[in-house]
């Protein structure tokens, strides 16, 4: 009798002897027979005990996820009964032979229910929350996904090299988590943030064209879109410009889409730093809808609203951006909408509503029909849209109108998961000011090339120096970043002067790879792309958990397996983390 699994089954079978294993998903006994919803991986199977059978008294006493071995005649279904919601839905297995093969305990939620569990429950019984074939569909599909990007990098004869999950610590912008040498007492190894430093090598060795799934690690706190584990696309190419690495990018989130997901993505619109800014109030826009940003502080060059005089005068903005069918808000719910914008960084909102019977403002004495239709023009809006205008210092003003422009999409609705709109973020500043020091800092970091031709900034006025940077993004969220890279030792030994590294701290932290440059470093660039991201948006989901095998928890626990967790004192002196027993006996 042949194995079929449970997704497997159609009318075409009907007569045929088949035997099927997995888990019970839902029992029912209707007019004395019994049916249960047979489940593993691919599919459900409905499986009907008659009392006519032996197999039906032990039938009897299932329950949910008892795990089963059954065999039997496979029949079409009466008509009328027919499940279209399954793929084998036309049919049914009519039990002549019953094997329990693992009972199961109550579980503590209902694995057949597609609602979410309280969280923690998931994440403690993740074995349980694994079966539901919600989570079963995903991790399939995270799958395909890195299966679709291996075959796209090998057809183009690039190499997939494992590098060492044991390095040396090196800064790159997050904490590392340390693992103590228990052979050299007093020194660490650091588990990788990337793979950054060893990819370049590689192409100084002469490989030409790497990638890697590769296992990443940052000790830094979580949300919805992090994990301290994570795992990314990593790719490096030699002899390669910025535009051939977008296009080989490019062609795989296609080629990945295409293979997984049966869609046909458009060329992927591009735009600089400044632009992005400017239209969207962020480097990672979501341009699955319009409400673009725009500025409109001239419209009021001689107002005498003393918020937007003081902020004009002071050389700050004013940026509006469209509610479309805001008029129709009551007055609480735009008291509401600035307490958002207040949460959001906003020192305050002001509301424009074009009503059908007039124009109503929060600033009425400032903002009437006439001061309003220039604006509205400007924000492309109609009669019956509310206008939000937000003033501040530049980069904050346009920041927190962003914000807005994304909650007011939310409320409008006009973030569909099944829409994927990537695009390009380029030109990005090499520096950034760190809020803590003060002082400039790699705004990625220091093994990205300047803009040809801007060099020279570094003596000059490195904060106008822009990079070889480019990230690319997909419905608001970063998948990623790349950069061309710098491959003259004398220039990166520039690089780490401006940024203040004594050439003791440089031999420290990046001696072997300044000296590696030392021996004919190719020109190289690459890019890294967060596979959890990916597969979490091709899923239409909107946390990493539900795309992760084994995730950690906001806190950075593991509930299931109860980690972190202490170590034994033998442990801890054998890693040179507490004195030995002899040297506390001396």
């Amino acid at each position: 009798m042949k194995r079929f699994s449970c997704g497997a089954l159609r009318a075409a079978n009907d007569g045929t002897g088949a035997e099927l294993c997995g888990w019970v998903h839902r029992r029912r006994d209707h007019g004395g027979l019994i049916f249960i919803d047979l489940r593993d991986r691919d599919g459900i199977t409905q499986i009907v005990f008659d009392p006519q059978h032996a197999a039906f008294s032990d039938a009897e006493h299932l329950r949910s996820e008892d795990v089963l071995r059954v065999r039997g005649r496979v029949r079409k279904r009466p008509a009328g009964t027919e499940n279209t919601r399954l793929a084998t839905g036309d049919v049914e297995l009519a039990v002549e032979e019953l094997e329990i093969l693992n009972r199961s305990q109550v579980p503590p939620f209902q694995v057949n229910l597609e609602e979410n569990p309280e969280e923690s429950l998931r994440l403690e019984y993740r074995y349980l929350d694994l079966r539901r074939p919600r989570m079963q569909r995903n991790l399939t599909i995270r799958h395909r996904i890195i299966k679709a990007m291996r075959d796209f990098f090998d057809e183009r004869e690039f190499i997939e090299i494992e590098t060492p999950m044991l390095i040396k610590g090196t800064p790159e912008g997050a904490r590392d988590y340390l693992v103590p040498s228990r052979l050299y007492p007093g020194t660490f190894y650091a588990l990788p943030q990337s793979p950054q430093l060893l990819k370049q090598i590689c192409m100084i060795a002469g490989f030409g064209r790497y990638m890697q799934i590769a296992r990443c690690m940052r000790d830094e706190d979580l949300r919805s879109d992090r994990q301290p584990e994570f795992t990314q696309l990593d790719v490096e190419m030699s002899f390669c410009s910025q535009e051939e690495v977008l296009d080989v990018m490019e062609s795989c989130m296609r080629f990945v889409w295409k293979r997984v997901l049966s869609l046909e993505l458009a060329p992927f619109p591009r735009m600089a730093f400044a632009d992005a800014m400017e239209r969207f109030g962020t480097d990672k826009p979501d341009v699955r809808f319009g409400l673009e940003l725009a500025r409109v502080g001239d419209l009021f060059a001689s107002t005498e609203f003393a918020v937007f005089k003081s902020v004009l005068e002071s050389g700050g903005e004013v940026v509006g951006v469209r509610y479309p069918g805001g008029a129709a808000l009551s007055r609480r719910e735009f008291d509401a909408l600035v307490d958002d914008a207040k949460q959001s960084g906003a020192k305050g909102m002001v509301w424009v509503a074009l009503g059908a019977d007039g124009v109503k403002s929060s600033a009425q004495r400032f903002i009437g029909e006439a001061q309003a239709d220039p604006i509205a023009q400007r924000l492309r809006a109609e009669r019956g849209d509310a206008l939000l205008l937000f003033a501040d210092e530049r980069d904050a003003v346009f920041t927190v109108a962003g914000k807005m422009r994304s909650e007011i999409a939310r409320r409008c609705g006009l973030r569909r998961d099944d829409d994927f709109a990537f695009c390009w973020v380029t030109d990005f500043p090499y520096l950034e000011i760190d809020a803590e020091t003060g002082k400039p800092v790699p705004a990625h970091h220091p093994f990205t090339a300047p803009m040809e031709g801007e060099w020279d900034l570094i003596e000059r006025d490195p904060l106008r120096m822009r990079a070889q940077h480019y990230d690319m993004v997909l419905n608001g969220y970063e998948l990623g970043s790349g950069s061309i890279r710098i491959h003259k030792p004398e220039l990166q030994r520039r690089i780490f002067e401006m940024l203040g590294m004594s050439r003791e701290q440089v031999e420290e932290q990046f001696g072997f790879f300044v000296r590696a440059l030392d021996y004919g470093a190719p020109p190289h660039g690459g890019m890294a792309l967060g596979i959890d991201r990916i597969a979490m948006i091709a899923c239409g989901e909107e946390n990493l958990h539900e795309v992760i095998a084994f995730p950690k928890t906001q806190t950075a626990r593991d509930l299931m397996m109860d980690a972190p967790a202490p170590a034994s004192e033998k442990q801890l002196r054998d890693l040179h983390l507490l004195p030995s027993q002899r040297s506390q006996r001396g």
